[in-house]
């Protein structure tokens, strides 16, 4: 930095600009300034000043502006300098200008002067500017007042406005620019139909995006790219897919991290392996973005062995990496792997994201992981993350499922905003924890606050109304989500839940004439909450009837069929419990041992029924063998338990 900055920094911006001058021009270099001959000359009688001094200070202050105050008092030196047309000026003032749409209107002005003929990179620079800002709105308006001031468009304006459209998805501005272009005989540039293409791409019109596709004469990896990653963020994957396959050029990265999120997404694991064997035989390639994408693949289609390898192999590992293979673990119900791998993330140094944290939460609520949760809210708190919609309806899942139903309604009634899975979080964990009054209290404030219910909602509040003995509500509820207020069709899931609820309340014939009833064939949990009513009624007529459907099931659920078992034998029908048990072999369904899940520092233990792998297995059945001791004291355990615990 020249030594007159330390004079200007100190001081009002006028009387620092002409002391910079001064210091510069008069001080530092007096001989040969003041006159074309060299002669000297004194401070009052000063002939002028040699215009590349001048100029070279005004640049240099040009950067250091920070209002449009300031710039005027520049811009006035400019102006009587003679130098204010010099290209070298005209490009310094539209970077400055470009960093902040606050100034347009006289960055336009200023632009005035400017011969666009002469040359056009002033005005695209100054709309690429925009375009690449927070505000991208402003390149449009910018676009638009230098054209009425007679700047006549080329090929390297549309890109950039086209760009700032894409933006902030701006379909009809972009619509009306197309039009122009098209006007202008300009629509068979390459690199207006690329941005064309892009811009249609990203605002979901895919038959824009691809009219323009079809009328390219010539295509590059960025028409193909444009276009295949269009039909992706449009839904269409298969389309994307189909048009990876047609491509007559040499992919890119950026290719094939878009059409492996499509294989993702439709599940089509073949071209998915396809395309990572041609990333892997371009090993200069293969970068972080495309290993991400292919674990994020391999996720989707459930095949955590590749993802987990990919990850493995990874030298470097970025947030991307951690969370797409986590919440992978959690999507395919393995949540336990995925706590250990988040603890394992945190020893990385890798900082999770709201992303991450939601997943994590999502694991803690499937194996009751409490005091995880409670350390992934303190530790949002006191890193100061932003709560969204996502952690709060996670964190109101995790409280409801692991327990504390009062947590849950805590944190929901403390979220700013709330969605549909919030409110279904919230009404799913009351209907968990029997509290069936507070969830119809809750489906009612959902609808006055204008929330519309969805089929989730009303299978959450037909459940709380189950497990609560609501049998009224529950046809009044099941009635409203067929009626013309809600109109919603209701699944296997929806029946199974009303059915149940008939059946908990004695009323098997009404359940069996709304199974009679059902545009679908019962399942095996129908079937089973059947059965349990046969069994509590002493019924076993209907057995007969339970065993030929379930002949025709290809369900692998052992519950029902042991329940049916267990009504025959309880009749002494054993030729019957010889049937299911027969039938059970055929199938190849075997009843699996229960399990519990105990949390200890942070960590989920698992004792299946039967195991003694544990490494503490020893110290849990001391630990049970004092307990039992002391209720057995007490008199509150029979000794046959006790013998059989010893």
């Amino acid at each position: 930095m020249k030594s007159w900055s330390c004079a200007f920094s100190n001081c009002d911006f006028v009387e620092g600009l002409l002391r910079c001058i001064y210091v510069h021009v008069y001080i530092k270099q007096p001989a040969e300034l003041f006159s074309e001959n060299g002669n000297s000359a004194s401070a009052t009688n000063m002939i002028k000043i040699r215009p590349y001094h001048l100029k070279s200070v005004l640049l240099d202050c040009i950067p250091t502006c920070n209002n449009l105050k300031s710039f005027k008092t520049i811009h006035a030196q400019l102006v009587t300098s003679g130098i204010v047309r010099n290209d070298l000026v005209v490009n310094r003032v539209v970077d400055f200008f470009g960093k902040s749409g606050d100034f347009v209107h006289y960055a336009c002005g200023f632009l005035k002067q400017c011969d666009w003929r002469i040359s056009s990179f002033p005005f695209n620079s100054l709309i690429s500017s925009y375009a690449g800002s927070d505000r991208p709105q402003v390149a449009i308006l910018g676009y638009r007042q230098i054209v009425r001031n007679g700047f006549s468009p080329d090929v390297y304006t549309f890109p950039a406005v086209l760009k700032s459209c894409s933006k902030f998805m701006g379909i009809g501005e972009g619509r009306q620019i197309h039009g122009i272009v098209v006007k202008m005989g300009l629509v068979i540039d390459i690199y207006v139909q690329n941005s064309l293409i892009h811009l249609y791409g990203i605002c979901g019109h895919c038959g824009g995006a691809g009219r323009v596709f079809d009328e390219m004469l010539v295509r590059d990896v960025v028409s193909w790219t444009s276009i295949i990653s269009g039909y992706v963020r449009a839904g269409l994957f298969d389309e994307a897919v189909t048009m990876f396959l047609r491509m007559d050029v040499e992919p890119n990265i950026a290719t094939f991290v878009s059409v492996l999120v499509a294989c993702g997404k439709n599940r089509n694991l073949s071209i998915g392996r396809g395309i990572h064997g041609l990333i892997f035989k371009r090993p200069l390639e293969e970068g972080l973005e495309a290993s991400n994408a292919l674990i994020d693949m391999y996720v989707k289609c459930e095949c955590l062995n590749e993802a987990k390898q990919i990850f493995d192999e990874l030298p470097q590992k970025d947030i991307i990496s951690w969370t797409s293979i986590i919440s992978g673990l959690v999507q395919c119900n393995r949540p336990k792997d995925s706590l250990e791998l988040f603890y394992d993330m945190q020893n990385s140094g890798v900082q999770p994201d709201r992303i991450t944290l939601t997943s994590v939460l999502s694991a803690c609520a499937a194996i009751g992981a409490l005091d995880y949760g409670k350390w992934v809210h303190e530790y949002i708190d006191r890193k100061a993350i932003k709560w969204d919609i996502q952690i709060g309806t996670a964190m109101v899942d995790m409280y409801a499922k692991c327990g504390c139903i009062d947590l849950a309604v805590q944190t929901f009634n403390g979220m700013a905003s709330k969605n549909i899975f919030t409110w279904n979080a919230l009404l799913n964990g009351l209907a968990m924890h029997g509290r069936g009054c507070e969830a119809q209290e809750l489906f009612e404030e959902m609808v006055r606050v204008g929330m519309m219910p969805n089929e989730v909602t009303f299978l959450a509040i037909l459940t709380a109304c189950c497990h609560s003995g609501l049998v009224d509500e529950g046809r009044k509820y099941f009635h409203q989500m067929i009626s013309w207020q809600y109109n919603l069709s209701p699944r296997l899931e929806h029946y199974g839940c009303m059915i149940d609820l008939l059946c908990r309340a004695g009323l098997l014939d009404e359940a069996l004439l709304l199974v009679k009833t059902m545009p679908m064939s019962p399942d095996v949990l129908i079937m089973g909450a059947i059965l349990s009513a046969c069994k509590a009624k002493g019924i076993s007529h209907l057995s007969q009837h339970v065993l030929d459907h379930l002949i025709e099931l290809e369900s692998q659920y052992s519950g029902v069929y042991v329940l049916l078992s267990n009504i025959y034998a309880s009749n002494q029908r054993w030729t019957d419990v010889t049937k299911v048990r027969r039938l059970m072999n055929e199938k190849g369904i075997k009843k699996f041992p229960g399990m519990s899940i105990i949390e200890l520092d942070g960590k989920a233990h698992e004792f299946p029924v039967g195991d003694i792998s544990h490494p503490r297995n020893k110290d849990a059945w001391i630990l049970l063998k004092f307990l039992t001791n002391q209720i057995f004291r007490e008199g509150g355990l029979d000794i046959s338990v006790l013998s059989i615990l010893h």
